[in-house]
């Protein structure tokens, strides 16, 4: 029939009957990778697995997995996260070993989740981070990073304080401190992300709401540097935790609201 739309041939896919949530780490080299690089790392792991996946319909089918709130090119993570559907149910705790088997050194898999009964998007759920920015003292001197906790209160004090980033279109200006629902410095000492830090060096913990567009480490370091007035280095950032608000104002981790 003349101006009929056409179909794909053949049999309809496999319905999805479980969607599990994958939480998997940035580290090392692998925070130089973008998104799309891991698109295609995670999609040959999911060959390699052997897992039973659900693919859209229509005449260019595609794996149901669905991405949300990737950190930043540079950035390393704890906490990212990813939904893959299948069409056979499997144990979680069967899945997450044979992913990570797939995957290149430095990206691995931290755990797996059964989320088929959980409504809402990903998207959705992923409200807030939790950023650690590891100042070295190295980069430029303990004297440089003594400005940090005059310019943390600073920066906080503030209603509003906006930087801009340079977008496809263009310079956009970016409320910096309205993203910030908290910042504190972290007791010297401590570790980050299970590595040790040097005494003299200086983090951060920032946690920021998921605004559009999403303020990341790279503006907050901008306005941390203006209301300092010194040359503070450029941090390691690590993404610790993602997830719902809670009342206090802090990022929930995923894992733990769904587990």
């Amino acid at each position: 029939m003349s101006g009929s739309r056409r179909v794909p041939e053949g049999p309809a896919p496999d319905p999805a009957v479980q969607k599990l949530r994958v939480r998997y780490a940035k580290r090392g080299r692998m925070r130089f990778t973008s998104t799309r690089d891991f698109q295609r790392a995670l999609e040959r792991a999911v060959r390699k697995a052997g897992l039973p996946m659900a693919f859209s319909a229509g005449f260019h089918p595609h794996p149901k997995i669905s991405y949300a709130n990737a950190a930043p090119t540079g950035a390393a993570s704890e906490a990212e996260y990813v939904e893959i559907s299948l069409t056979r149910a499997m144990d979680p705790h069967e899945v997450g070993p044979r992913l990570d088997r797939g995957l290149p050194e430095g990206l691995d898999v931290i755990d797996v989740a059964d989320v088929t009964a959980q409504p809402g998007a990903l998207a959705d759920r992923l409200q807030a981070s939790l950023w650690a920015m590891r100042f070295r003292a190295a980069d430029r001197g303990p004297e440089v990073l003594s400005a940090l906790p005059g310019a943390v209160d600073e920066l906080m004090g503030q209603d509003s304080y906006v930087v801009q980033r340079m977008m496809k279109k263009g310079l956009r200006d970016l409320d910096v401190r309205a993203a910030l629902l908290d910042l504190t410095i972290q007791p010297s000492g401590g570790p980050v992300a299970g590595a040790e830090v040097s005494p003299d060096d200086v983090v951060v913990l920032a946690a920021v709401h998921h605004t559009t567009p999403t303020v990341r480490p790279e503006e907050i370091w901008t306005a941390l540097r203006a209301v300092s007035g010194q040359d503070l280095p450029r941090p390691l950032s690590t993404r610790l935790r993602q997830g719902p608000v809670l009342d206090s104002g802090v990022a929930e981790d995923l894992s733990d609201a769904v587990v």
